[in-house]
């Protein structure tokens, strides 16, 4: 698995160290080992993890700025634990409601001792910081309108939102409420993946 994905992250402008790449093969080990008792993803092979968990998440790297990055229905850390990996000098915050999710992403930071993310339970609506995030990142939310209206109190003052998404479509971001601001459309290559990614940046007006 390490080759394989030596291979898929050379196709990309990512630099990785030697570690990194381990630990991301452990993570998936982990998953794997994990996704039978815990039905953590429907991707069951482990190859295949590497590519549509892996690096659909790696692709964003590029554009995460700031220090603070909160990763909003994160189910097995996605993309949070392989951001975690590969910016270890940023700090993440990985928040799902499910329990048995965050055991999971508790598990895995204990395992490959990674100290820059943290697990939080709790819903979306219900999580106050005590300070705004840099970044508000998520790869899973249905719509972005439902993504800003949820999370409008999560960012900084100047922090962004960061939604994943798959085809574009121009009519979801016509329909965004207008306390947003689309600054950024960015197409994203994931190696050997055969479908569209892009990475839409909104900020607050």
């Amino acid at each position: 698995m390490l080759e394989i994905l030596k291979k898929l992250v050379a196709q990309t402008s990512l630099v990785l160290s030697e570690h990194q790449l381990q630990q991301l093969v452990a993570y998936v080990q982990l998953l794997d080992k994990w996704n039978s008792a815990y039905n953590l993803t429907s991707v069951r092979d482990p190859e295949e993890m590497l590519v549509k968990h892996i690096m659909d998440s790696l692709v964003v790297a590029p554009f995460v700025t700031g220090k603070r990055i909160i990763d909003v229905g994160t189910g097995p850390g996605l993309p949070g634990i392989p951001l975690a990996i590969a910016l270890p000098d940023k700090q993440f915050y990985l928040l799902d409601s499910l329990g048995k999710r965050i055991r999971f992403l508790n598990h895995v930071k204990l395992q490959l001792k990674l100290q820059n993310f943290e697990a939080i339970q709790s819903r979306v609506e219900d999580h106050q910081p005590e300070t705004g995030y840099d970044a508000v990142l998520s790869r899973a939310f249905a719509s972005m309108t439902d993504m800003v209206n949820w999370c409008q109190h999560l960012p900084a003052v100047d922090g962004q939102f960061l939604a994943m998404k798959g085809a574009l479509a121009q009519e979801e971001i016509a329909a965004l409420p207008n306390f947003v601001k689309v600054v950024g459309s960015h197409p994203l290559q994931v190696p050997t993946l055969n479908a569209e990614r892009y990475l839409v940046v909104l900020e607050k007006v």
